[in-house]
């Protein structure tokens, strides 16, 4: 991994109900402040929140979601794609896209390269419980982690409730990701939220780039911002306020590893990776099949609906 500069670019939604049109001035929005960031910043790396195409709960029912949306790659998420390449930047923005049925509706976080292309989409393996659909909700679970090479280093995809998991930032940083990006449109308190990006980057030595969005969703649900990176020792350098705002840092592997502690004179010595126990992990598939895996089953399947 490189040095470079990244942002976390928090924008609101329309609050009108989602239709094609309110999608379409979102991407519009969207594309103005990705351009007003990137003049202003410069940055190699401009994350954007969850669903920042249309609001994280659309109002509607998967199947009226699904006639909204589309497929990848999307006419109406392209001008997305078309800045990246005009700017020769990698952009990360969440979107619902269409699956394979009516009904099918992923929750993805899209990796567009500085060429307009589409590098990388990452489906949420970790739906929220009020918006799973096996909880009543309008997404399908994906079932694949996601890293993606680009040229500054390897990037790891997460989505909001996704952070909350270390089994899934664990994945992507064995796979090799120096930096996990994590669009969100989070639900909870502010010190879940950091508490969740921390953790995730010290868990793993890895930096963290949260964008969260801010204003009001289609179905009226408010959020909070505090976009946030933070360094592979926990230390969060950049930090949002509640407005539509970007926040950046420079990301440099060779100062944020240095010390064991951001100030220490004491050199970073250990490696969360390196130093697993693997003789207790081996046992890990035990653990998850015995009594207590399951405790709190929103499902409805699992709650014998």
């Amino acid at each position: 991994m490189r040095a470079l500069t990244a942002a976390a670019l928090q924008v609101q939604p329309m609050a009108e109900p989602l239709t094609r049109r309110t999608l379409t001035a979102n991407v519009t929005h969207c594309t103005a402040w990705v351009r007003r960031c990137f003049e202003e910043t410069g940055a190699d790396l401009i994350v954007l929140p969850e669903t920042c195409t249309t609001g994280f709960d659309p109002g509607l029912t998967a199947g009226e979601l699904w006639d909204v949306v589309d497929e990848l790659p999307a006419e109406l998420t392209a001008p997305l794609e078309s800045a990246a390449g005009e700017l020769g930047v990698h952009l990360v923005y969440g979107a619902y896209v269409r699956g394979s049925e009516r009904g099918v509706v992923f929750n993805a976080a899209v990796l567009a390269g500085p060429r307009g292309d589409i590098l990388g989409c990452y489906h949420k393996t970790h739906p929220f419980c009020t918006e799973i659909v096996t909880g009543g909700g309008w997404v399908t679970p994906g079932d694949e982690a996601c890293v993606i090479e680009t040229d500054f280093g390897t990037v790891g995809l997460l989505i909001c409730f996704d952070g909350d998991y270390p089994e899934l930032a664990r994945v992507c940083a064995l796979r090799g990701a120096e930096i996990l990006v994590r669009p969100s449109a989070l639900l909870r308190s502010a010190d879940i939220w950091e508490l969740t990006n921390r953790a995730r980057a010290y868990d793993n030595h890895v930096f963290v780039v949260a964008s969260n969005a801010t204003g009001v969703d289609p179905a009226g649900t408010i959020y909070f911002g505090n976009s946030m990176i933070v360094t592979p020792v926990a230390e969060v350098v950049a930090r949002g306020s509640s407005f539509e705002q970007w926040v950046t840092a420079r990301l440099d592997p060779a100062s944020a590893l240095s010390a064991m502690t951001p100030g220490s004179s004491i050199a970073q010595g250990f490696d969360h990776l390196a130093d697993r126990n693997l003789n207790l992990l081996a046992r890990y598939r035990d653990l998850l099949a015995g009594p207590g895996a399951t405790r709190f089953p929103y499902r409805r399947g699992d709650a014998g609906e």
